[in-house]
């Protein structure tokens, strides 16, 4: 059984997104070199200054790029953490489960505890395969078949024991690991719409274009200011990227997965 959301195509997005924003960085120059040809032909006209034209227009345009930038920024972060506390959280509900077997009677809990330490290499490489979609999957389903094979080897070893704790404590944390499993792959699905990216490059465009409109009245061009406006552009929006797919870039959940690393050595057989 497929899992749909590890084939969601914004994955497609950040794929491309290395020459994606160097073809914006390309476009955000012809953009201003465009502008810039229009303010002189403006003008040359002697209608009136550009100041005078765009003093109503690109404050508005300009701090409207400045808060989508800041939005798109901002909610990236907020997922960027809530995908790091859920693999914290993952860690502790398998963690408090694999103590909790000590409840079941000798001979269940070996082969349970065997099963957990193959779940949770299952759960660790299943992230790692990313962007291989394909193989992740195929991880992913292996490992909801060790989530069933625990949960059925749970129930029956509670069902041997005299003890009532074993079912009382055990199963809530069985079942609270198997939930989280859930919770963090919707997690990777909860993105901005694909049409708040197209209008974060878009006012990329619009944003150059009024920068060249408005330096066509200087007598010389600053060269340095025009490829440093460009790039901080640019690298702002790949970072953008970079953060809310922080499977497959720079920016990556490497170091929170050292917590269920940590916790699978813990783990006293390998």
């Amino acid at each position: 059984m497929g899992v749909t959301v590890f084939h969601q195509a914004p994955l497609a997005l950040f794929a491309l997104s290395l020459p994606m924003i160097f073809g914006l960085a390309v476009a955000m120059y012809f953009f201003l070199e465009f502008g810039s040809w229009m303010g002189r032909k403006h003008l040359r006209s002697g209608r009136s200054s550009i100041q005078e034209t765009l003093g109503v227009i690109d404050g508005p345009i300009f701090a409207l790029f400045g808060l989508l930038i800041a939005f798109t920024f901002s909610s990236a972060l907020n997922r960027f953490d809530d995908r790091r506390k859920l693999i914290v959280e993952e860690a502790n509900d398998i963690g408090t489960a694999y103590l909790r077997l000590d409840l079941l009677p000798v001979a269940d809990r070996e082969a349970v505890q065997g099963l957990f330490r193959s779940y949770l290499d299952s759960r660790i490489k299943t992230y790692e395969l990313i962007p291989d979609m394909t193989a992740a999957v195929a991880e992913y389903d292996h490992s909801q078949d060790l989530q069933a094979q625990i949960w059925k080897d749970c129930v029956s070893g509670v069902a041997k024991t005299p003890n009532t704790l074993a079912g009382m404590q055990l199963l809530p944390a069985i079942n609270a690991m198997i939930d989280i499993t859930s919770t963090r792959t919707a997690a990777m699905q909860f993105h901005p719409p694909l049409i708040i990216f197209g209008m974060l490059m878009m006012m990329s465009l619009v944003t150059a274009l009024l920068v060249g409109y408005q330096m066509a009245g200087l007598e010389k061009r600053s060269w340095l200011h025009v490829v440093l406006f460009i790039i901080t552009i640019s690298l702002t929006c790949y970072v953008i990227l970079d953060i809310e797919y922080p499977r497959i870039g720079l920016i990556r959940m490497d170091a929170t997965d050292v917590i269920l690393k940590d916790l699978r050595e813990g783990m006293s057989s390998k």
